[in-house]
């Protein structure tokens, strides 16, 4: 089987700087890849270019084996969801009804019950199912990223009514959580992976990468440095190299490593 998700040669120049540099890239369904590296690596931009919400200027990205730039947007909608470091909404929507903009105009046969249950289900994953009468300005900032979690889970579980192989991208998706929700999100991602699904995530804490990441892709001053296994990557030369500090104490985590929050339950990844 191809790639789901395939980079040539990708690089991205903007105000005169050259973030993305020369870089290859091939993710597999049913894989999580973690992407790591320090401030300014090129990491959120890597993401942005991976998920066709900035065109590469030079390269391609190919999703399915079909060039990204060749797919209409309704249809890029329901193959892959994108959940930002940071998401702003200026109206005052309920959190049930933020969930159910990842619903809205996907899927294929869903009447307007199904759909609000795919967001029901997606809010009670993501731990926010109680706030859903809430004014979404009204909530924390680990609470909002929670919501927004659910806002792509309900994307994806709708969007599976048409295009079976998908891709999730998380730009930071723990920074503003507390450790339990932490480790819920990543959990679930880590499901939505081994059900099919290639997740691609970036990450800062680097021992939260070893940990649940099937590969890690790091990064330095906009190019990828290496990519493999957490074991090959998080060695004490490159974390060296490439972040500028020695190592006290080893990065990788104890094996097995395994993440298991008491208050998730896997979301369903059939159709409706």
């Amino acid at each position: 089987m191809s790639p789901l998700l395939e980079a040539k040669g990708i690089s991205y120049r903007s105000g005169g700087r050259m973030l993305i540099e020369a870089a290859d890239l091939s993710i597999a369904g049913g894989s999580f890849t973690i992407v790591i590296g320090p401030n300014g690596a090129g990491k959120s931009t890597l993401l942005r270019v991976l998920s066709g919400e900035i065109s590469p200027t030079e390269g391609e990205v190919r999703f399915d084996a079909r060039p990204l730039r060749s797919i209409p947007p309704w249809r890029l909608a329901h193959g892959r969801a994108v959940m930002p470091q940071a998401s702003d909404l200026s109206f005052p929507f309920t959190v049930f009804e933020v969930a159910c903009l990842g619903v809205e105009g996907i899927g294929r046969g869903l009447s307007r019950g199904e759909r609000q249950r795919i967001a029901l289900d997606a809010l009670e994953q993501a731990d926010v199912a109680h706030l859903g009468h809430r004014n979404y300005q009204t909530l924390s900032g680990g609470e909002r990223q929670r919501v927004h979690f659910a806002r792509v889970l309900a994307q994806l579980q709708a969007g599976r009514t048409v295009e079976t192989r998908q891709v999730l991208f998380l730009d930071e998706p723990i920074a503003s959580l507390d450790l339990r929700h932490q480790l819920a999100l990543l959990q679930t991602a880590k499901s939505l992976a081994q059900d099919g699904l290639a997740v691609v995530a970036v990450l800062h804490d680097l021992q939260l990468a070893a940990g649940i990441g099937d590969d890690l892709v790091l990064m330095r001053g906009g190019r990828l440095v290496t990519r493999g296994r957490p074991e090959s990557v998080l060695t004490p030369e490159l974390i060296t190299e490439v972040f500028g500090v020695s190592l006290v104490s080893p990065i990788l985590p104890p094996s097995p490593w395994t993440l298991a929050p008491t208050a998730t339950r896997p979301l369903a990844t059939g159709a409706p």
